[in-house]
């Protein structure tokens, strides 16, 4: 094997890098690469490395498990009559017999996302060649992890040799991959193992050897070649367990082979390793042997019935597949472990680079070059170097976790390394998974959406049914938690809060989702076969949900339509995840209408008609939303001037709440803002004033971004700076979750709550955007709240509604240059730009357009 990857592999001068002085000791310092489906975490080594890895598709579960459920729900006495019970409860002011009933509507827990295996590298010190020792590389070690490039490069000295190791996700390969070199022949041993529960192991001799490995043949195989593979089965269990629920008696449920079902679908994953080596590589059970070697090439693949039946490809999904299923992950592997390295990096390269250099942002005078994490972010005060890499990295894991045909980036991206994580690692749709695809559009990743895309076409299936059989109604609906198999009951298992187990706006906020990618791409295909038929289902259920304003005296949250006449509500509802004070005094969390719910139906209900609009389209449902849209509750503000939260006047059980739910019409909906609704954004004002800063990843992503669209930028700088942070205690276990401990970033810039989730480096790179380049009422708004420290910078190919892109530099806190792109046919041939209140229109009669700045930037103000 020839050490051809130098020639590409060189890092390019303008790459963002990010640099570690040290191995990673535990799984919070080791650095994440991912191709969307096989995710690793790589920790490094003086004598070797070690690579954590998962698959996307790898959860517990089966694809029927939420229909079943359904089952025993309806069974027990959910359904349509029981909600009718609920909502006369909650008209009487009786909430403990409302939640009492609602209990009876919580299915079992979604399920939980899984490790896979773990990959083990140690270069055996007592077999390497003897060279003369050298002080300088005795002991040496550096890793970093390139964000424009998405690899990792490692290298170590020991006893006078030198190591280097290059790892890297392809997604044209299938397969994580790791090139070893060494400055003398060097015995390395591979080992490969599953926390999960191993079916069987098979070992073959590069190749030619998979067919064989698959069926078991060949254990000692191997010949006296460089190349050799190895391939685990790996049985995956059909239940699994949060791990806040400590009661459990088995967390994680294996099905017996000879249960009902497990005809139909098998549980089933494969990993698989493959090498090539120019010295002797020999296989046995799950580990490889390498002798003398100076260069290798380490390929690991992984694949699973789970991925099979997301991609509805006819696959076989029963457990007369595992053979096949084995074989053909062994088969990815050795096909890339035989091809030359060079060429599988320059695939990589031509695969990520488009992505990661969509769109690119600095703040400040920095962003190429290597920065040290722990001096130059964690603990620096340069917040604008801090941003810069935050935007980027957020960016670089959601193009290394989120990929066409695979399932959407969960609360941890695509890495987990418990058997039971936190919150089940799973989708949680009232705010988490949303915030981990806001930065999808308008950083130019608009592919990378499609996973999210795909699973909201899945849950307006599944949803469907649980509409019509848990409350009668018509379209579609989802709920708090949900997973790969589209599960859309309420969770709670009979014993879960309704502040966050009773909330039937899931499916709504997801749909923002659909608008958002149709927004920034024009594909009127899209909006027309896809998104139309999903939206029309969540409108339905939303019409169907709502009822007639005419609640018993003096019954908690009576709203009243902003049109004549009664007004529409919806009952029961909750603002996740907070609570009130009810008349006795009690955390209650069951009133009506809250500022969500409505936020929600009026933005849907407003796309549904505008979407009609530009499709040319007639369907019965714009009659009713027409007739819905006057009666729905507008926008008030609380005595005190806050925006409201709850159909009336209450008092919060936690003023400081993590949750900003009646802040979604500011952010992400734009049904307010200083502009168009300058009281109402008071009212925003304040309401986040009286949220105070702190509390933990993504709320304060959150925060951020609701900051930018109100244009305090001062403040915004403020709470990135708390939020990045280093976070120095356990990070581990469940912290509370009243704001009474902070969260921050962890050694390797993972967001922690504590426990860990990405949904917060996900949000900062679209909050720091906001504060750059924003949109309002169809207006490119330039550095909108731009804080006073960040005077210079520049960003670069961002995306904007109307699939046009945007190059933005400023100078001294002004814009001095600006140019449009349009990206399609149909992208507008005007556009209107503003500048911190002044306005003009700009004609777009090119494919680009420089801008001409001098009607907005004051005289002497730096326009260049």
């Amino acid at each position: 094997m020839t050490d051809d990857l130098a020639l590409v592999e060189r890092p390019r001068a303008d790459a963002l890098r990010l640099g570690f002085t040290a191995p990673a000791a535990e799984w919070v310092e080791a650095t994440p690469v991912g191709n969307g489906r096989t995710g690793a975490m790589v920790f490094g080594g003086r004598s070797g490395t070690r690579l954590q890895l998962n698959d996307s598709s790898v959860w517990s579960g089966t694809p029927t498990a939420g229909s079943r459920a359904l089952d025993e729900l309806v069974a027990g006495g959910a359904g349509p009559e029981r909600l009718a019970e609920v909502r006369a409860a909650i008209d009487r002011g009786d909430y403990r017999e409302a939640e009492r009933l609602l209990y009876s509507f919580e299915g079992p827990w979604s399920q939980e996302f899984l490790p896979l295996g773990e990959l083990v590298v140690t270069e055996l010190p007592d077999a390497r060649s003897a060279v003369p020792g050298d002080a300088e590389v005795a002991g040496s070690y550096a890793r970093e992890l390139d964000l424009d490039d998405a690899i990792v490069r490692e290298r170590a000295g020991v006893d006078g040799s030198r190591t280097t190791r290059t790892v890297w996700a392809s997604a044209p390969a299938g397969c994580v991959l790791v090139h070893l070199s060494y400055d003398v022949p060097t015995d390395v041993e591979l080992a490969v193992s599953t926390p999960l529960r191993l079916e069987r192991a098979s070992a073959g001799a590069g190749a030619a050897s998979g067919a064989e490995a698959a069926a078991g043949v060949g254990e000692g195989a191997g010949d006296r070649s460089g190349a050799a593979s190895v391939a685990l089965g790996v049985r995956l269990p059909v239940d699994g367990a949060p791990l806040h629920e400590e009661q459990v008696a088995e967390p994680l449920v294996y099905r017996d082979e000879r249960d009902a079902g497990a005809a139909e679908y098998d549980p089933y994953a494969a990993i698989a390793v493959a090498v090539h080596s120019d010295g002797v590589a020999t296989a046995a059970g799950t580990g490889i042997r390498l002798t003398g070697v100076r260069r290798a090439l380490v390929a690991i693949a992984t694949d699973s019935t789970g991925r099979r039946w997301w991609q509805g490809d006819g696959s076989d999904l029963t457990a007369a597949a595992r053979p096949a299923l084995i074989a053909d992950t062994l088969r990815l592997a050795e096909r890339a472990a035989a091809t030359a390295p060079a060429e599988l990096l320059a695939a990589h390269l031509d695969d990520v680079r488009p992505l990661l250099g969509a769109s690119t942002l600095r703040i400040g005078a920095r962003r190429a070059g290597l920065f040290d994490v722990a001096r130059d972010v964690l603990h620096s005060d340069d917040d604008a170097l801090t941003a810069t890499v935050l935007t980027q990295f957020g960016r670089y894991l959601l193009v290394a976790a989120s990929r066409p045909g695979s399932p959407p980036a969960n609360l941890q991206g695509i890495w987990n390394d418990r058997l039971r994580p936190p919150w089940s690692s799973n989708y949680t749709i009232n705010i988490n998974t949303e915030m981990n695809y806001w930065a999808a559009e308008s950083s130019g990743l608009g592919v990378c959406h499609g996973p999210l895309l795909d699973l909201i076409d899945r849950l307006s299936v599944t949803g469907a049914e649980t509409a019509r059989r848990l409350y009668g109604t018509r379209g579609w609906v989802a709920h708090h938690n949900t997973d790969p198999w589209g599960y859309s009951l309420p969770v709670g298992a009979g014993h879960g809060n309704p502040s966050w187990a009773i909330w039937m706006m899931g499916g709504l906020w997801l749909t923002d989702h659909l608008w958002q990618h149709w927004r920034y791409s024009l594909d009127e295909r899209f909006l027309r076969e896809r998104a139309w038929p999903v939206l029309v289902g969540a409108a339905e259920f939303a019409l169907d949900w709502l009822v007639d304003d005419v609640p018993a005296e003096g019954a908690v949250g009576s709203v009243g339509g902003s049109g004549s006449g009664p007004g529409l509500r919806t009952i029961p509802s909750t603002s996740p995840e907070n609570l009130f004070r009810g008349p006795d005094g009690r955390a209650e969390s069951l009133a009506q209408s809250s500022t969500m719910d409505i936020s929600l139906i009026r933005a849907l209900f407003g796309r549904v008609t505008e979407a009609a609009g530009m499709l040319g389209l007639e369907h019965p449902v714009l009659a009713e939303i027409a007739a819905a849209l006057p009666r729905l509750v507008g926008f008030t503000a609380t005595a005190d001037g806050r925006l409201r939260e709850w159909g009336a006047d209450l008092v919060e059980v936690d003023p400081d709440h993590r949750h900003m739910s009646q802040m979604i019409a500011v952010h992400p909906l734009g049904l307010i803002d200083p502009v168009s609704t300058p009281e109402l954004a008071k009212a925003a004002v304040a309401t986040l004033d009286r949220r105070g800063p702190g509390a933990m990843g993504w709320s304060w992503a959150w925060k951020i971004a609701l900051r930018a669209r109100l244009g305090d930028g001062e403040t915004a700088r403020e709470l990135l700076r708390e939020a990045s942070a280093p976070f120095e205690r356990d990070h581990r276990r469940l912290a509370p979750v009243d704001g009474s401990e902070w969260g921050g970033l962890l050694p390797n810039l993972f967001s922690t709550h504590p426990p860990v989730q990405l949904d917060g480096n996900f949000g900062f790179a679209a909050a720091v955007r906001e504060l750059v380049l924003g949109t309002a009422e169809g207006a490119v708004r330039l550095l909108p709240a731009l804080p006073g420290a960040w005077a210079d910078g520049e960003l670069l190919g961002a995306r904007l509604p109307g699939a046009l892109a945007v190059d933005l530099r400023w100078a001294g806190g002004q814009p001095v240059e600006v140019v449009v792109r349009r990206l399609a046919e149909a992208s507008p041939r005007a556009v209107e730009v503003e500048l911190r209140g002044r306005r003009m229109r700009v004609p777009l009669d090119a494919d680009e357009t420089v801008l001409d700045l001098s009607e907005l930037v004051p005289a002497g103000a730096g326009l260049r």
